[in-house]
C-alpha cells in the first residue's frame, strides 16, 4: 500500500508516518519502480503498536526501546518490565503534581467568590503577587 492508504488505515497523517521513519521507529519502506513508498502488513502493525504506546503517553525513546525488544523475539523481556515500572512511577509523580496543582488552583479560586471589578479581584491580585487585604 502507498503512504496515503497506510495513513488512512492507521489514523496517522502522512507527515506523522514520515516523522516516525525519520525518528527510526518505522524502517524506511521499499520503493516501487516509480519511486513511491510501498508499505505492507508489518509497517501497519508497527504503527498500530506505536499508536498504542503513544496512547499510554510513552516517549519516542521508550517506544524505540520497546520496538528493539519486539524486533528480537528471543530476547528476554526484563528490560520491558523495568521500563514500564519506571513509566508507571513517572505517571504517579505527574498525577501527584497535577493533584497539587488542582489544590493550588482551588485555593486561588476560593479567594474571590463575587463578581467584582477586575481591579478588586483577589484572584488577579494573587496571580500578580499582590497582597491586598480588602480584595
Amino acid at each position: 500500500m502507498r503512504i496515503g492508504e497506510l495513513a488512512g488505515r492507521t489514523g496517522y497523517t502522512v507527515e506523522a508516518i514520515r516523522h516516525y521513519e525519520r525518528a527510526g521507529l518505522l524502517p524506511k519502506p521499499a520503493r516501487t519502480a516509480s519511486n513511491y513508498r510501498h508499505y505492507g502488513q508489518p509497517q501497519l502493525e508497527r504503527l498500530q503498536f506505536i499508536r498504542r504506546c503513544r496512547s499510554l503517553d510513552m516517549a519516542l525513546d521508550e517506544i524505540r526501546a520497546l520496538l528493539a525488544v519486539r524486533d528480537a523475539p528471543d530476547q528476554r523481556c526484563g528490560a520491558v518490565n523495568a521500563m514500564l515500572d519506571q513509566h508507571i512511577t513517572q505517571v504517579g509523580r505527574r498525577i501527584a503534581e497535577l493533584r497539587a496543582l488542582e489544590r493550588q488552583l482551588k485555593d486561588i479560586r476560593g479567594l474571590c467568590g463575587q463578581d467584582r471589578a477586575a481591579r478588586d479581584c483577589a484572584i488577579l491580585h494573587c496571580l500578580a503577587g499582590i497582597s491586598d487585604q480588602k480584595a
